[in-house]
């Protein structure tokens, strides 16, 4: 099965590909898609999907990634790249300044659509929100403490393979073959 990842991320587009290698043919598609809010990132994905779908008419697949602070009420939550551009990590761990509670995680949001309907993955990394360490990764990566190392210390090839995004992609996978068979054809029973 050929699907399209819906995204401007090239490099993004490239990961979902290496992932999919021998299971599905994976075709990047720059599609500016409008940004839906919602308080939960897997509506957010489904809006972008149905809207993707409407333009392109053929499977695809796109995500939205929120980053949820327990001690902040779960902000940035899908508001994450938004918050990251306009007060960065210094700003988040400003807010937190004097909280005991550091825990946090990320959650990405896969929606998988086709003519029969859309279907939602999710993948979520547990973590806490710890002083900047590490030169690897983007964005919140410094700040993100998993297993005892930042985000940004765990090299690209293993945060690769823990990360919240491949936790969505992995269960997007799962399913895939599961409902694939020999043949390859995925047919959806229910939208999540």
């Amino acid at each position: 099965m050929k699907v399209a990842v819906v995204t401007s991320n090239a490099n993004k587009a490239q990961e979902v590909a290496a992932y999919f290698a021998g299971v599905l043919t994976i075709e990047h598609v720059a599609l500016e898609c409008p940004e839906f809010r919602h308080a939960d990132v897997g509506e957010i994905a489904r809006g972008k999907a149905e809207f993707a779908y409407r333009t392109l008419s053929r499977p695809l697949i796109v995500d939205d990634t929120g980053l949820f602070v327990d001690a902040l009420g779960g902000f940035p939550g899908p508001y994450a790249a938004y918050v990251h551009d306009t007060i960065g990590n210094a700003g988040i761990l400003r807010l937190m300044e004097g909280a005991e509670e550091r825990s946090a995680r990320f959650e990405t949001a896969i929606a998988f659509a086709r003519e029969d309907g859309i279907r939602v993955f999710r993948g979520i990394l547990p973590g806490t929100i710890v002083a900047p360490r590490g030169d690897e990764g983007f964005g919140y990566d410094p700040i993100f403490e998993y297993e005892g190392r930042t985000l940004a210390e765990i090299p690209l090839a293993e945060k690769s393979k823990i990360s919240h995004r491949a936790r969505a992609l992995e269960a997007f996978r799962a399913w895939v073959e599961r409902e694939a068979g020999d043949d390859r054809t995925v047919n959806m029973s229910k939208n999540e």
